[in-house]
């Protein structure tokens, strides 16, 4: 099967997410880069010897195009790409009857020059209303709670990072709208204390030995916390956002449902893997918009 050619529209964050995930992709190819004439025609390394043009013409082969840039300008950007028959992929941060229009408008531009657009392929919107339907579709009948913040609330803990076989920890906390404080704890194992024939085992009896000494301890006692294994504290701390999806139920669902999302990540890269998923699936689509979905 032929590799599809993808050409990435804009060198932001995002862009550069992109190109960078494509690297890595045997059955997509990365056709190129199109920048702004007043931007660097050589992109750094290790992305040197990716071509850069000014406009997506000057690309020789183009079966779909991430469109990169700031979300103001992506309708206008997706209109003329459309045009040219070239389709798209687009994850403009809209919110209400804004992005409702911008949707609608894309779509008219894809039926009327017969190509496809799948838009919303981001991570908002995209891929967390997904997860926020998925835990209303299993607790039905509760209320959501989404915390975004920063990794700079994160705070060293020296009382965990004392407990044998804990290489780092760190340690924030929130109140949610009742003011009930919640703490969150994250560990990073010291690798020589965990027993290779039986990770999961040894994983485990590590976490039980924190939260026993949370438990123990002044400054954590009458309160609720909960504690994660990272793989390293130092990456953690680098990362530029995060994330917690809470959905607690009802009595009429079951008092003790509870769903529990919590990640860090660095949000262009899990933008980038959604464009990329979304892009593979042009080629079984109708000409319209789409939007994005974990099913094709």
């Amino acid at each position: 099967m032929a590799k599809l050619n993808i050409a990435v529209i804009g060198f932001g964050r995002v862009g550069r997410a992109c190109a960078m995930a494509l690297r890595n992709i045997d059955y997509l190819a990365l056709a190129g880069v199109v920048r702004r004439p007043v931007s660097p025609m050589k992109l750094p390394d290790p992305l040197g010897k990716i071509l850069v043009v000014t406009h997506i013409r000057d690309l020789k082969r183009v079966d779909v195009a991430l469109i990169c840039v700031p979300a103001e300008i992506v309708l206008g950007v997706a209109r003329e790409l459309l045009q040219a028959e070239i389709p798209i992929v687009e994850n403009a941060v809209l919110e209400g009857p804004s992005l409702e229009t911008h949707y609608d408008a894309i779509g008219n531009a894809a039926r009327h020059h017969h190509t496809c657009a799948i838009v919303g392929a981001g991570w908002n919107p995209g891929m967390l209303p997904l997860f926020e339907r998925a835990f209303t579709t299993l607790i039905p009948d509760g209320r959501t709670k989404r915390t975004s913040r920063p990794s700079a609330s994160l705070h060293h803990t020296e009382m965990v990072e004392n407990i044998e076989g804990i290489k780092g920890a760190l340690a924030t906390e929130m109140r949610d709208g009742q003011g009930q404080l919640t703490r969150y704890v994250y560990v990073e194992f010291a690798k020589n204390v965990k027993d290779a024939k039986n990770v999961e085992d040894s994983d485990r009896r590590l976490l039980d030995k924190v939260e026993a000494a949370l438990a123990a301890d002044p400054l954590f006692v009458g309160e609720q916390t909960r504690v994660f294994e990272v793989e390293s504290i130092a990456a953690l701390e680098e990362e530029g956002r995060g994330i917690l999806l809470e959905r607690i139920g009802t009595e009429r669902t079951g008092a003790h449902a509870t769903l529990l999302l919590e990640g860090r990540f660095d949000v262009a890269t899990f933008v980038a893997r959604v464009m990329l998923d979304a892009a593979q699936r042009i080629p079984s689509l109708k000409p319209g918009a789409h939007r994005y979905s974990l099913w094709g």
